[in-house]
């Protein structure tokens, strides 16, 4: 290593990159998803943070994985995120949660909170639940000291990997209720309100780019993030909404969106096109 040269620094550091704002952000908040379509034990975890880790800010457990998963194990790949300052998410466990009853509930919060864990996903994909109860929940995560990141979309029966055609089937919401539910969390306190992409940008025969445009006008960029763990999912919504739209894309994605989100590779139509300004 060159002697001018810090161990953590970038590699060609003359080579202009676009600016990001410096963890914890704000604005181009990246969240990868961790153990779920594959394992993830504490080496490849290191291996993701040591290359990676400036440009990621939070891990997301899916599908509950965490709870197959040894205590020590768990806490270790917490631990392992926090010393690279990246925060840790249950992912969108919670709607099973609330199958086992509300003292399951409170010992599954209090259980996260010893974990380490510093975001609960609230989320209700597979069930119907009254906002005031959502919203309870909500102030229940952040009284244990806890980010709230309620989830919210147009499509029922939204989670897990359900065809299109069944979800075809179920139907979907009016944009506006979702936004009105979003801006209810946020007004009481939500970290950010997650955007599930079914019904939008995943299973669905034709994009709904016009929700995304409403939800973006009605909440704000800085106060969402979409899901997008598909390339062409997460370089459009750069291409429309720039580099600093927050995202949530597979553990496996996320040197492809930094090289998009820092405009030095990208398609054809991302090739140059992805700056920033800050005069």
């Amino acid at each position: 290593m060159p002697d001018h040269m810090k161990p953590d620094q970038r590699a060609f550091p003359f080579l202009k990159v676009n600016e990001r704002q410096a963890k914890p952000r704000t604005r181009g908040v990246t969240e990868i998803r961790g153990p779920y379509y594959t394992p993830m034990g504490k080496r490849y975890l290191q291996d993701v943070l040591e290359t990676m880790g400036t440009y990621v800010d939070a891990l997301k457990f899916a599908g509950g994985s965490f709870s197959l998963m040894p205590w020590a194990a768990v806490k270790e790949l917490i631990d392992i995120c926090h010393s690279h300052n990246v925060l840790v998410s249950t992912g969108g466990f919670m709607e099973y949660v609330l199958t086992q009853g509300s003292e399951a509930v409170d010992r599954y919060i209090h259980g996260c909170k010893e974990l380490g864990f510093d975001i609960i996903e609230v989320s209700t994909g597979f069930i119907t639940l009254p906002t005031d109860d959502w919203l309870r929940l909500v102030e229940k995560v952040q009284k244990a000291g806890m980010k709230a990141k309620p989830e919210v979309g147009i499509q029922f029966g939204a989670g897990g990997a359900t065809a299109v055609a069944e979800l075809e089937a179920e139907g979907t919401r009016d944009p506006q209720w979702a936004i009105m539910q979003a801006k209810r969390f946020l007004d009481a306190g939500a970290y950010l309100i997650m955007i599930e992409s079914e019904g939008i940008t995943e299973m669905v025969n034709v994009w709904r780019t016009d929700v995304v445009a409403k939800i973006i006008d009605s909440l704000g960029l800085e106060h969402v993030m979409f899901e997008a763990a598909d390339p062409d999912v997460f370089a459009w919504y750069i291409k429309n909404y720039g580099p600093e739209v927050n995202l949530f894309v597979d553990h496996s994605q996320i040197v492809q969106l930094e090289c998009l989100r820092s405009g030095i590779w990208g398609t054809k139509s991302l090739w140059g096109r992805v700056l920033t300004y800050k005069g």
